[in-house]
């Protein structure tokens, strides 16, 4: 099946034709540092997009097979199949010098990586695209954005769903037609750069276990520690400093790796030492304990309060297709506050969230409908994304076959896009037409998701989760953004406590440590403007009250110069969002809190933030008991 279209003039296709590998693995659970490949395939495909190549195999995890139900790979089934390190060499020439391509393909990435590393051989991947990623720029009028789905849309026979083989030809045919769509739109390819990953620090680990008590704070002088007191251990130590720390993990101490202002207690034999933890116990007044001390009270230490765990609604996740009777419960109006107050870095004056006066509009004229702004000055551009979602839209940041009108401020007729906008009659508006816009119906072609729900910034929503399922559906938030040449932007998440602190520094996620211990809170890297982190929220522990996503900017510029971040959340990350947001940053502000998964009762909800700082994101992450230079 050729790649492009004979309708296509082939002079503008030279950003799209590259030599291509598609892969599919289907394996034994869902973590690539612990978990194994249980069959894979690769397809690879010349720059005109024929197929130039196919190979497939079992292979024989020597583990248990994990879920059977989802991929039909038995134990038996596998006896007698080659291990990885016995088909790496025939699968390595069929992935160098082209760009892998998956759905979802930070998934397979890793798990090649950790299966080529653990052979002792090196993977031979340079970048990779994520069809999924490329499919949410594309945004095709589905109900949701699945391999299945989108093969049914573009017209891919599928005959075995979860077979790695079948699912790398169906692939093969949703990234052609991906590309072709892509061509249409003139959007850029997210193409994922992907550095060497056989180094010791993706060797599997032992995930940490989070503290069943709640910090209890600091002890009384000459008083006992009590379960859940976080504690810091600096400078030599003549017991082993990895039996220290069993002994009081078991005792039932928090043990942390960096200090913060909540901190109990710092462990050390010489004050004087100057170390970075020191200095930090200094400056916050957390008392300093000797060994021989601690050892001591280690002998003693009171009963904590555990963490309460609390079992979430048994609400059905709603869809176009769900029966009758599903649930999702409306945004909740909670009066504007700061989200997550830091120390240190006082948030931005130009970012405080705005007040709304006047009585609430009952008309709605752009309900359903995506407006993308282009020009006009900084401001002008904020207070049009914000007439929009006050007029029932969804204000877009890049172009896409979702949106539906364009606005053009002062200079946006020179910007890029326009050409392109021009070519596919896009209804194209002036900026006085959203003082009382005049639409007509724009039905897509094969009907699509219903729209999500538009959250202003500081909006609240109750999560739903399925009723009664025994794996749960992992909630995503997804943060999107125009394309920079000029800086690069990294999305974190933090977990953290009642304190707004991270039980520890692990649980702080990002690009060089993309999961926790645990594996409940993941980032996606899907592309260069576009970045996902996912929280398994039936699985955190009762420790972990909130999960805050944030973006910071690596580069001198500042989220003024970014402009908006586009927030859409919902049920994984095929599915349609629920909830969308755009979040408009003023000008001096190089972190952005974005939103927050955090416990309410039973429930967990959401929060739309758009909380900026001048500070970096070390000033950030200290806020929350990190300490990225410890």
């Amino acid at each position: 099946m050729p790649l492009l279209s004979p309708a296509f003039d082939a002079s503008g296709l030279r950003d799209y034709a590259y030599d291509w590998a598609v892969v599919d693995v289907e394996t034994s659970g869902l973590v690539a540092r612990r978990d194994r490949v249980l069959s894979l395939a690769v397809v690879t495909l010349g720059p005109d997009g024929e197929q130039t190549d196919e190979f497939s195999t079992l292979l024989d995890p020597g583990c248990d097979p994990g879920p059977v139900h989802v991929h039909g790979l038995t134990a038996e089934r596998l006896r007698g199949a080659p291990a990885f390190d016995q088909v790496a060499p025939r699968i390595a020439p069929m992935l160098r010098d082209r760009v892998l391509v998956a759905h979802h393909a930070q998934f397979d990435y890793d798990f090649l990586a950790h299966e080529f590393a653990r052979a002792g051989i090196a993977l031979p991947v340079d970048r990779r695209l994520c069809t999924l990623a490329l499919n949410r720029r594309v945004d095709p009028p589905t109900e949701d954005l699945r391999l299945g789905t989108l093969a049914a849309h573009y017209g891919v026979p599928q005959v075995r769903a979860h077979d790695a083989l079948d699912d790398t030809r169906v692939l093969a045919g949703v990234l052609r037609a991906s590309l072709r769509e892509a061509a249409r739109l003139e959007l850029p390819l997210p193409f994922v750069s992907c550095p060497p990953r056989q180094d010791p620090r993706f060797a599997p680990r032992t995930p940490k276990t989070p503290c069943a008590y709640r910090n209890p704070g600091r002890p009384e002088p000459d008083g006992p520690l009590v379960q859940g007191m976080k504690i810091a251990i600096t400078g030599e130590t003549q017991t082993p400093r990895a039996e220290l720390e069993r002994q009081a993990v078991e005792a039932g101490l928090n043990v942390m790796g960096s200090v913060s202002r909540h901190t109990s207690a710092l462990v050390g034999n010489d004050t004087s030492s100057g170390s970075g933890k020191a200095r930090r116990a200094l400056a916050e007044g957390v008392p300093v304990l000797d060994e021989a001390t601690f050892v001591r009270l280690l002998g003693d230490v009171r009963p904590g309060t555990r963490h309460e765990r609390t079992r979430g609604a048994e609400v059905v996740i709603p869809s176009p297709t769900a029966p009758p009777g599903t649930v999702l419960v409306p945004p909740v109006q909670e009066p504007s506050v700061p989200a997550s107050p830091l120390p240190g870095p006082a948030p931005s004056a130009s970012s405080t969230p705005p007040r709304t006066t006047g009585p609430a509009r009952q008309d709605r004229p752009l309900a359903g409908r995506r407006v993308l702004v282009l020009g006009g000055t900084h401001p002008d551009a904020v207070a049009a994304r914000g007439r929009i979602v006050e007029l029932g839209g969804a204000a877009a940041i890049n172009l896409s076959a979702s949106v539906t009108d364009i606005v053009l401020l002062e200079g946006g007729e020179r910007d890029r896009r326009m050409k392109r906008i021009t070519a596919l009659a896009f209804p194209t508006h002036t900026a006085s037409w959203l003082d009382a816009p005049v639409t007509t119906p724009l039905p897509r072609e094969g009907g699509g998701p219903e729209a999500p729900l538009v959250l202003p910034r500081g909006g609240v929503i109750d999560l739903p989760q399925p009723s009664g399922s025994s794996s749960p559906v992992p909630w995503t938030v997804t943060a999107t953004w125009a394309q920079q040449t000029s800086c690069g932007i990294d999305v974190v998440a933090f977990v953290v406590d009642e304190e707004e602190q991270v039980c520890f520094d692990e649980d702080f996620v990002f690009y060089g440590a993309p999961e926790n211990p645990g594996g409940t809170v993941r980032l996606h890297s899907d592309g260069p403007t576009e970045q996902t982190i996912g929280v398994d929220l039936a699985a955190l522990p009762p420790s972990a009250r909130k999960v805050v996503v944030a973006a910071a900017i690596d580069g001198s510029p500042t989220f003024g110069d970014v402009g908006a971040i586009h927030i859409s959340s919902g049920p994984g990350p095929s599915a349609a969002p629920l909830v969308q947001a755009t979040l408009d940053a003023a000008t001096t502000e190089r972190t952005l809190l974005l939103a927050e998964l955090y416990r309410r009762g039973p429930l967990w909800r959401l929060r739309t933030v758009g909380q900026g700082y001048d500070e970096g994101l070390d000033a950030l992450a200290r806020g929350f008991g990190v300490d990225v230079s410890a």
